[in-house]
Parts: structure tokens; sequence; C-alpha cells
């Protein structure tokens, strides 16, 4: 899975028409809505704002909207764009100003579809990992062990403190997690504290 992580556009035309694409990072529905609601406020007097949102990488939640185009003409091609790019967390809006010739359905399938891709093409798209996350509480004489999870497997340093004793919040691939908490069973009796934190996901930076 993919995402981004900043705003990319794209301007397509056809027969008249204008179409205004909108790619940007959305981890929340209620994220979502607020730039929806943005670009509404941009283009006020636009025959369409079209969308279309997939949220969640541990549980996908999907929407797409037509913005009274006809069914499935607008927002299902933009949410099939989102899915063939593997994208998450993430809205896309095409914008519509209609230029006077009307584009049939498969026109506007293809359309729409075209201003969503042409977004993605240009977008730097950032890799998207579910993890499982833990907080580990440990004396610094046990370092060794924590340094050695970290060399067998691929751990994502979330959080530190170094006071007293160091508390740790780390991730796991959630391919990797099973493997790496039956390897971390042999060592929970040697740690202050230890606790299974839930599911989330970590954007890799490259």
């Amino acid at each position: 899975m993919y995402t981004v992580t900043k705003l990319f556009n794209s301007d397509y035309r056809v027969k008249g028409s204008k179409f205004l694409g909108y790619l940007h990072p959305a981890d929340s529905k209620s994220e979502a809505d607020h730039f929806l609601e943005t670009v509404k406020n941009e283009h006020p007097t636009a025959t369409h704002h079209c969308y279309a949102w997939r949220i969640n990488p541990n549980k996908m939640e999907e929407f797409d909207q037509d913005d009274g185009e006809p069914s499935g003409t607008a927002g299902l091609p933009i949410l099939n764009a989102l899915r063939s790019a593997d994208l998450i967390n993430c809205i896309a809006v095409s914008v519509r100003y209609y230029g006077g010739t009307k584009l049939g359905k498969s026109g506007l399938i293809d359309a729409y579809g075209e201003s969503a891709r042409l977004c993605i093409e240009q977008a730097r798209l950032k890799k998207v990992i579910p993890i499982k996350t833990y907080r580990i509480i440990y004396q610094y004489t046990h370092q060794g062990i924590i340094d050695k999870l970290k060399n067998d497997f691929t751990v994502i340093e979330l959080n530190s403190e170094y006071m007293e004793n160091v508390s740790l919040r780390i991730g796991i691939p959630k391919s990797k997690a099973e493997k790496f908490e039956g390897k971390l069973g042999s060592h929970l009796h040697l740690f202050d504290d230890f606790e299974e934190c839930g599911e989330s996901y970590h954007i890799k930076k490259i």
C-alpha cells in the first residue's frame, strides 16, 4: 500500500469540459470531508465536485460520490484509480466545469478516471506498512536483548524515553508480528513491563 503526504493536482480537458484533479492525504473521514469543503470553497461555481477516498490500512474503508453525475460515472472511476495504485489514507477530488458538450456515460467514466490518474502519475507515493505496536520498559543492562531483536526483525522505533530505565514504543510489520512475539516471549521475564498497544501504520520516509 502507498499514500501521499502532500497535495498533487492535475488539469484534464475534453470537449470543452475542464476537470481539475486533487489528490490529498487524509487518514480519517473528517480529514477527507474537510479537504472536500476546501475544494468546494475554491470552486463554488463548478458543475460537479466528485470524489473518492480510502482510509485505514488495517481495516479498509472506501467511499465515492458522483455529485449529480450519472450513477457510477464519476466517483467510482476515481475510486478505481486509487485502487489500481494501491493508495490508502487519501482523497481524490475531480472538479468539473461543464463545457457545453455531453460526454456520455463512457466519456464521463474515462474523464473522471483520467483526472485522478493524472494526479497519481505525478504524485510522490510513500510506502505504508501496517504494524502492530508494543511498549517495553527495561533496565539498561538488558539493552543487548533489544539490540538483538532490532537486528533480527524490522523494528520501527516510534518513541523512546531514557530515564532510570528505558521505555520503548515500537512497531513491527503485521506480517512479522507473530514471529516477533514468539521470539520476545522468552525474554519477557527480564523486562519491567510489556504491553501490546494495538494496530497502526508506518509511512516510510523514502
